[in-house]
């Protein structure tokens, strides 16, 4: 005969049902405690742990269009830039009567303005049209190397900004100019203090050497362009450990034999090179000296005397070359002064 439990005393299959919620309840509690435990020890990790940086996280993602058009001007430079945000850039205005083909090329891509032009130097064929621009169209500033030449084409230059109320900014190291969408323009030279004639070999002289000499980025491409810096522009800028690396290069002083000396281009890292030259110029641009240099380092070269207008396309990754129309000639093939000992006067 089994004793009697009180009322009050629980019977064993209660006491066990009771004690199995006691646990799940204590399990769930210890689950929470250790969810959250798990949550703050993260968060602090996350916070201490070293951020990874990559270059793609550097870079702008692929954006609108960059284009960099290098016409045609015979023998002289002119390089128009329209950068993603719509600011237009004019480095130089090729020879005398270049300008109708600058405003050819402005009304042709939809140019109504120019935001920044740069005079590299005051010889005629890189400042030849540029009054005739600044007359007709509106350009916000002017930067120029200050490096003055007594010539009329000089003189009506500064007279057209003078007219024409354009900002006159003087070319320093390490200026940058924001063109928008990402994409900048920095100066690099000429660096002070400016050369004299007693610093340079026989033949050359101070504009050249004293050029304003830019480097445009945008994302992963990047172009140098030069004016006419020859030999000592170049180490003078190694010597100042400037960022000369990019992409394209603009070869300096239109291939001339006096720049595009071997260790800027190899230093450069450049994958292209642009030559602007005239056909059956006086000078013997380019030099083969020069193309030899080039052709050494594996670099792709395009000159607008045998491809007429080239242009690059780019949206900030990767890039697009294009030209007018096929090579007339060897790409390689050097050109001779009609004269021998003809100067590097331009």
């Amino acid at each position: 005969m089994r004793p009697e439990r009180s009322p009050q005393e629980p019977s064993p299959q209660r006491s066990l049902a009771r004690n199995r919620r006691y646990i799940l309840i204590g399990l769930a509690i210890l689950g929470v405690v250790l969810v959250i435990g798990g949550i703050l020890l993260y968060r602090q990790w996350r916070q201490e742990a070293p951020k990874e940086e990559t270059t793609e996280r550097a870079l702008p993602p692929p954006g609108d269009e960059l284009q960099v058009h290098v016409l045609n001007v015979g023998q002289g430079d002119s390089i128009l830039i329209i950068a993603p945000g719509g600011k237009s850039v004019l480095v130089d205005a090729g020879t005398p009567g270049s300008g109708r083909d600058v405003l050819a090329a402005m009304e042709r891509y939809g140019v109504k303005q120019i935001d920044l032009m740069v005079t590299t130097h005051a010889h005629a064929d890189h400042i030849g049209g540029a009054a005739d621009v600044l007359r007709a169209v509106k350009v916000s500033a002017v930067l120029d190397s200050r490096v003055p030449n007594t010539t009329k084409t000089y003189e009506d230059f500064l007279e057209a900004i003078n007219q024409t109320g354009a900002r006159y900014i003087p070319a320093s190291p390490g200026q940058k100019f924001d063109l928008g969408g990402n994409a900048t323009l920095t100066v690099l030279a000429p660096i002070q203090p400016f050369f004299t004639k007693n610093q340079l070999r026989s033949g050359a002289n101070e504009p050249n050497a004293n050029s304003v000499v830019t480097r445009l980025d945008y994302g992963d491409f990047s172009m140098l362009l030069t004016g006419d810096a020859e030999a000592e522009t170049e180490a003078r800028l190694l010597d100042a450990g400037a960022n000369i690396k990019a992409r394209v290069l603009k070869v300096g002083h239109h291939g001339s034999r006096y720049a595009s000396s071997e260790k800027f281009l190899s230093q450069g890292g450049f994958e292209v090179a642009i030559i602007s030259d005239g056909a059956n110029n006086r000078y013997g641009h380019p030099s083969q000296e020069a193309l030899d240099r080039i052709r050494k380092l594996n670099i792709k070269l395009y000159r607008t005397d045998l491809e007429g207008e080239i242009t690059i396309v780019t949206r900030g990754s990767g890039y697009e070359v294009r030209t007018e129309h096929p090579a007339s000639g060897d790409s390689w093939t050097g050109r001779r002064p009609p004269k021998q000992g003809t100067t590097r006067a331009e």
